[in-house]
């Protein structure tokens, strides 16, 4: 990666831990999720990126994937466990970063099991390690709460205009085979649960990426694909971002479906915990170097 390359990464990581901790004083009770989602948005567009993804504010056992609808009513209650995942485009440079707040104060051990996974995650990486043993750290860590980590939920590899660049760090040990080299980026997020372990997928879908281009019939889905393209790229997108330029929600709604069943798009559906247990998430985009790791996102 070139020097330029490279100081873009910590530039936007640099950017997303601002905003994650002063997003921290929005989490409360009554908030509406919607203000909460779009006023994060709107720091990141003020501070010169674009999100990388919408946010994701997922509550109790809702582990992922979940971003307010268009006009969303919902507002955090007091016994909620909230998970703030952001990320930032920066020119091609990505950064993702995550932190849950308890706001009812019965879930700290569960808070704290995923931010010390983290934590002993990245200080077990450096060039050379293998990914398995990165994740054999997280597991054992979330256990040792008396927790169970998220098995189908990983952390993954990020290359310039790539959020998910192929090789992944799970939350349970692994014997897969990759090495850990100088210079690799990777988001490190360890997810911890009351309940069973795994996710599943919910029929709600709000988050939604261009996947492979193919002949549409309505021109309605033909102009959400023109939009997607100039504005979100690759990246996911929101169907609320669409619904803002395209008014009518039965047109966008028929065109997701359309763009779905042609796979020009590809969806993202909530993910819940599949025994209905809480969730906490924390996360970092992190740099292997040679004898550990440079934190991105600090």
């Amino acid at each position: 990666m070139e020097e330029a390359e490279l100081e873009l990464f910590r530039q936007a990581g640099k950017m997303a831990a601002g905003i994650r901790e002063d997003s921290k004083r929005l989490i409360m009770v009554e908030e509406s999720l919607l203000d909460i989602a779009e006023t994060i948005e709107q720091m990141i567009a003020e501070e010169g990126g674009r999100p990388a993804f919408p946010v994701n504010i997922s509550i109790n056992d809702v582990a992922a994937h979940y971003t307010p609808e268009f006009e969303s009513p919902a507002t955090l209650t007091e016994t909620d466990v909230v998970k703030i995942d952001l990320g930032i485009d920066l020119n091609g440079a990505l950064s993702d970063t995550a932190y849950t707040v308890d706001l009812g104060g019965e879930n700290g051990k569960l808070v704290t099991a995923s931010e010390e996974a983290l934590a002993k995650a990245i200080g077990a990486v450096k060039a050379g390690v293998k990914v398995g043993d990165v994740s054999a750290v997280i597991e054992d860590t979330i256990k040792g709460y008396g927790f169970n980590p998220i098995a189908n939920l990983s952390g993954h590899m990020i290359k310039s205009n790539e959020l998910h660049a192929g090789v992944e760090i799970p939350n349970v040990r692994t014997n897969d085979p990759y090495v850990l080299e100088e210079g690799d980026i990777f988001a490190i997020e360890p997810f911890a649960t009351t309940g069973q372990g795994y996710v599943e997928d919910l029929e709600q879908v709000e988050i939604f990426s261009l996947y492979m281009p193919s002949s549409v019939r309505m021109r309605q889905s033909r102009m959400i694909v023109e939009h997607v393209i100039k504005n979100y790229g690759m990246l996911p997108f929101a169907e609320r971002w669409v619904r803002k330029n395209f008014q009518s929600k039965l047109l966008v709604s028929a065109a997701l479906k359309e763009l779905l069943q042609n796979h020009f798009i590809r969806g993202y559906p909530v993910l819940r915990e599949a025994g209905r247990g809480i969730v906490s998430q924390s996360e970092h985009t992190i740099r292997v170097t040679a004898d550990g790791c440079e934190i991105l996102t600090k």
